[in-house]
């Protein structure tokens, strides 16, 4: 093997009473991809944050090219060639591509975009990026927006590169185009270290995976000589079954029309065109489509949340019989027609929950609202809190915890568990695992099943396609707010999605 690029010695991270890393030895090669698995609260942001100066280790020494080094800033880690592409892109959506590349930078005589373009234009060539200098970030899809963070960080000089969960909002080809770059980076050397949550990729992509759990180092394993359940083992400390579990409808019965459905924005764009489809009981219909090419505004019409410019959205009540139009309702009329819709929001504390209030508090928001004392009713939804901290092992001190103090996966549990526990006829998730470790995303699925078996009409926008194909019966693909297609998800294929997800009838790809 070459030479170790990268080594981590003993690091140990506390926050308060939490050690969120404890003891931790790893080291990454030059010119390999290693990726770094782990459950979520494993450590695994916090570890990689320390190593692009984020944080500052307590305990322990980093060693880049075998020389410690201190690494108190993103400026210092930059120094040392090291540079970390996050989740959430930081970048000025007014300025073009060339122009957030070099914000910031410190360069010799006067500023010049030409040379600055050009340079770019020249690294997107040597590695096979696909992009345009001169085009607004405004105007770019999810992958533009990632081409440019990554190269922002080669036009530094990084030679140590950190991708944090890349592939989240990637349709297949655009995650296959993304692969085929970093293995040529891998190639001129460059150091990949990548945390990813989807362990197909990891195997296809990786050289080796390097496993934390509980903030510890469990140990680095050779990909060609692993496979999906050991390292779910290796991550989770037991084994578990990697199959999802999906049962045939029972008497499905319509329990959702929506017709010709019309969306605008606030700008007065559309959002929706002429959306049509079906949604029945005891089954799981699934969407998919690139980020922001309708899936929110969609689900947030049928919940009332939006306005509807045309078109029906036609309930037909289990227990009256009736049919209702639930059009320019608001989401109180909906609730007092019986209707229950649950809604779980991509923001998870913008829409979902309220930060600052405990777990008990964001229960009585959704289940109580039924004229009795808000201050006198704890009972019922501390109950229910307990019971959702106990079933979907949601870490937290006790129920009286503020959410804001949660992980983010944990923040997910209470959410999805509150929205379930209303009893909905129609349960509308929208990315209810997005950021939860495998476990996690396990136990939401199985509730999502239990549902359909209990007759629930369950609508579920996802974006991974491996699991939106297990998952659901059939899948409805989105593109630029137009239906591409609906696929059965017994029988699709993930590049036929994608194809979908992309050929939006000649229109150009929206974030």
């Amino acid at each position: 093997m070459s030479e170790i690029a990268l080594e981590l010695r003993g690091i140990t991270k506390r926050f308060g009473s939490v050690t969120a890393n404890k003891n931790v030895n790893l080291c990454a090669y030059r010119g390999e991809i290693l990726s770094l698995l782990g459950e979520n609260g494993s450590g695994k942001t916090t570890l990689m944050n320390m190593i692009s100066g984020i944080y500052y280790p307590d305990e322990g020494k980093i060693l880049i090219n075998g020389e410690e080094v201190v690494i108190k800033s993103p400026r210092d880690a930059f120094d040392y060639k090291i540079g970390m592409i996050h989740q959430h892109f930081k970048l000025v959506d007014v300025f073009s591509a060339a122009e957030n590349i070099v914000l910031g930078l410190e360069e010799q005589g006067r500023y010049n975009i030409k040379n600055a373009t050009q340079r770019v234009s020249q690294i997107a060539e040597k590695y096979g990026f696909d992009i345009d200098p001169e085009k607004k970030i405004h105007e770019m899809s999810v992958s533009e927006k990632q081409t440019v963070e990554i190269i922002k960080v080669l036009y530094r000089g990084a030679d140590i590169l950190i991708l944090d969960e890349p592939t989240a909002v990637l349709t297949p080809q655009e995650t296959q185009k993304l692969f085929n770059v970093l293995r040529k980076m891998k190639e001129d050397g460059k150091t990949i270290i990548i945390i990813t949550h989807k362990l197909h990729e990891v195997l296809a992509l990786s050289d080796r995976v390097a496993v934390l759990r509980k903030g510890e180092y469990i140990g680095t394993v050779i990909t060609s000589q692993t496979n999906e359940s050991e390292l779910t083992e290796m991550m989770v400390g037991q084994k578990i079954d990697l199959n999802i579990k999906r049962s045939e409808p029972v008497n499905p019965q319509k329990r959702l029309e929506v017709k010709n459905l019309d969306c605008k924005n606030r700008d007065g764009v559309k959002v929706l065109d002429n959306i049509s489809f079906e949604a029945y009981s005891g089954e799981i219909l699934g969407i998919a489509g690139i980020a922001g090419s309708g899936q929110r505004e969609l689900l947030e019409a049928i919940a009332g949340l939006q306005h509807i410019e045309q078109g029906e959205i036609i309930y037909n009540d289990p227990k009256t019989e009736k049919s209702e139009n639930l059009k320019d309702k608001t989401p109180l009329q909906i609730r007092s027609l019986g209707v229950r819709l649950s809604f779980v929001p991509e923001d998870r504390l913008g829409m979902g929950l309220v930060g600052n209030m405990d777990i008990v508090e964001n229960m009585l928001l959704r289940s109580y609202r039924k004229g009795k004392s808000f201050f006198l009713q704890k009972k019922e939804p501390k109950t229910l809190a307990e019971k959702i901290i106990q079933q979907l092992e949601v870490a937290t001190p006790s129920a009286n915890t503020p959410v804001r103090r949660l992980s983010g996966g944990n923040v997910q549990k209470v959410l999805v568990g509150r929205e379930i526990s209303s009893s909905p006829t129609v349960l509308m998730a929208a990315y209810p695992v997005r950021g939860l470790d495998i476990n996690s995303s396990y136990t939401i699925y199985n509730l999502l099943n239990e549902q359909k078996e209990k007759g629930v009409a369950v609508i579920f926008v996802g974006e991974d396609l491996d699991v939106l194909i297990e998952l659901c019966d059939r899948i409805l693909v989105i593109g630029e707010g137009r239906i591409t297609g609906v696929v059965d998800g017994r029988t699709a294929k993930k590049e036929e999605i994608g194809y979908l997800m992309t050929n939006s009838n000649g229109g150009k790809d929206n974030e």
